[in-house]
């Protein structure tokens, strides 16, 4: 950034303090970064997730997992930004619209539902996808609400139609979405 644009966000980030307004708001144009570390219920680590939301608005989700059973699995976006040691604390899924389950939903996805996260036997999973239903930035589909969000991946598959999970079983690893 260039040392004037520099000076011009610090001279507006004052002026904002000093009339009490959000700094937030001055800042938050374009791309977005946020993380996920994944601990399994023994709290190991097992794997992190990046969220990338890209100037058109879609939030591009990049999962590395490492030690969890082969196979598919639930991976969803969930409503509260706490893990617990049965992750319950992460509530549903993010679902801010009030929409049906699963991406084969004809009537529309939850924003938190994401496609399957696929492991193989090594215990290695890995998923790219995009979704233009959830977001970073300021708005009603925001993953950065008053009690942020969270990252479950569950146990078995989601079948990506049944209300409101997908029957994907119970939840194997959880991470709180921070921003950064």
């Amino acid at each position: 950034m260039a040392r004037r644009q520099i000076i011009l966000l610090l001279a507006l980030a004052g002026a904002a303090l000093a009339v009490g307004a959000p700094v937030l708001a001055v800042a938050s144009s374009g791309a977005s970064h946020a993380s996920a570390e994944l601990r399994d219920a023994g709290g190991a680590v097992v794997g992190w997730a990046n969220f990338t939301e890209d100037s058109t608005g879609r939030l591009h989700i990049n999962v590395h997992v490492n030690g969890i059973s082969a196979g598919l699995h639930g991976i969803h976006i969930h409503a509260v930004g706490a893990c617990s040691p049965d992750f319950l604390a992460a509530g549903g899924h993010h679902n801010p619209l009030g929409a049906t389950h699963g991406l084969d939903s004809p009537t529309g996805a939850h924003a938190g539902d994401l496609p399957n996260l696929e492991v193989n036997v090594a215990g290695v999973g890995h998923l790219d996808a995009t979704s233009d239903r959830a977001s970073l930035s300021n708005g009603p589909t925001t993953v950065f609400d008053t009690d942020r969000s969270a990252l479950i991946i569950h146990a078995g598959p989601d079948d990506q139609v049944t209300n409101p999970t997908g029957n994907s079983g119970g939840r194997i690893a959880c991470g709180v979405i921070v921003a950064g």
